[in-house]
């Protein structure tokens, strides 16, 4: 039995290494350095997705891929003459979930461009499997530097996103707490992931350069249930906010019993994005209202021109209001990667239409002056394209149907 299991794994890793030997081809009348995807006439053209689709950040990975089908709807399920098929795996918001949907993705040589995925967690490893099967991926909350870095791996130069870096979200975090809350002290809290600790770390260097102390620095596990030993080591530092951007089950738990720790009442408690979901309302209960977290701005007014009528799509389409504040990124992945595809695609006399892989890569990079539903697309030579409008929201019932952008949570600064 053991044998067999040996036996079929490397018979699917052969099969994957196949489908990933890439070069210089030509196929019709296009020419490219990576490769070329035909497309008979007819045929659909497929672009892959992952996004968390499962767990506790559910909301996460599903609000972005009803903003990517929204903007499919709205080119009419087509691009370059051709039908799109949709191929979603379950990124889980994880190293070890990105590996494996990224795996089952780059294994379809069909597959042009993948949208996605939404935690910088699942993109670390995901991106450089695509990659290395010659299929880009326009990311669409995976907000790390590393992963944008001017000095990352090869893996990664296929790799863009239309959500700002947290560069400068965590600088902007950081001036609120120092120059809107006047504090001067700090403590702060991330679960090991690439985009919490960075987040954290890009935080923390820009409060000390505001002049400001970091007094605790700690790190627990996204599955840690018992919070109170690190809480309480923060409560004897004294610090004048507490900031943990971290995911849902995590956060809720800091949030129910950082109520129960002495010491730390004088406190300011600070979430980040990931917690705006109806999830983190039902696992923190009563405890959610009055809890604040640093955001992009969600308000109709920090958005493109186009938001609101997405918004009617949304709620027409799927029977609610947005989940996450990521949708409106997740439009502009795929509305990007359908121009970019609709820029290279070349056809033939019989109606083939024919991708080359390297040129798809660099025509999305080279997107500019693109009117995004998440504000303007233009993007730099390492896959950077969106900017970052920063402000805090607070929840007001810790009732998980009260969920609702702009009401629960309701924005409170600026």
């Amino acid at each position: 039995m053991k044998l067999t299991k040996i036996l079929l794994a490397a018979v699917a890793a052969s099969s994957l290494m196949a489908s990933q030997v890439i070069g210089a081809e030509t196929k019709g009348p296009v020419t490219d350095e990576i490769g070329v995807v035909m497309v008979p006439k007819g045929a659909p053209i497929f672009i892959g997705g992952y996004w968390t689709i499962s767990g506790p950040d559910t909301a996460l990975g599903l609000d972005q891929q009803r903003g990517a089908e929204i903007a499919l709807d709205d080119a009419g399920g087509m691009v370059a003459g051709h039908s799109v098929r949709l191929v979603v795996e379950d990124s889980q918001c994880n190293a070890e979930g990105g590996q494996t949907a990224a795996t089952k993705l780059a294994s379809n040589s069909n597959i042009v461009v993948v949208v996605g995925p939404d935690c910088s967690s699942a993109g670390t490893p995901g991106g450089p499997i695509l990659w290395k099967a010659g299929i880009p991926s326009v990311a669409t909350s995976t907000t790390a530097p590393s992963l944008t870095a001017a000095d990352r791996k090869p893996g990664l130069h296929g790799y863009m996103r239309t959500i700002y870096n947290d560069l400068a979200a965590g600088a902007a975090d950081a001036e609120y707490f120092h120059g809107q809350l006047k504090c001067t002290t700090m403590a702060t809290i991330h679960d090991g992931s690439p985009y919490a600790e960075q987040l954290v770390r890009v935080a923390e260097r820009r409060f000390t350069e505001l002049g400001g102390k970091v007094v605790a620095s700690e790190a627990i596990t996204p599955t840690d249930v018992d919070m109170k030993p690190v809480l309480t080591g923060i409560a004897t530092a004294k610090p004048c906010v507490l900031y943990f951007p971290i995911f849902v089950a995590a956060g809720a738990q800091i949030a129910r019993q950082v109520k129960e720790v002495k010491g730390i009442e004088g406190t300011k408690i600070i979430g980040g994005s990931a917690q705006m979901a109806p999830g983190f309302l039902e696992a923190a209960g009563d405890a959610a209202v009055g809890f604040q977290f640093t955001n992009p701005d969600a308000s109709d007014d920090a958005y493109g021109k186009r938001y609101p009528e997405m918004v009617k799509k949304y709620e027409a389409k799927y029977g609610e209001k947005p989940i996450q504040a990521f949708h409106a990124n997740a439009y502009d992945g795929m509305a990007v990667a359908l121009a970019g595809i609709e820029k290279v695609a070349q056809k033939d006399d019989d109606g083939n239409t024919y991708i080359g892989r390297k040129a798809l890569r660099d025509a999305l990079f080279a997107t500019k002056d693109f009117d995004g539903i998440g504000g303007p697309i233009n993007c730099n030579e390492h896959g950077d394209c969106a900017g970052f409008k920063f402000a805090v929201y607070e929840f007001t019932n810790g009732d998980p149907a009260t969920f609702e952008i702009g009401v629960n949570p309701k924005k409170i600064y600026p």
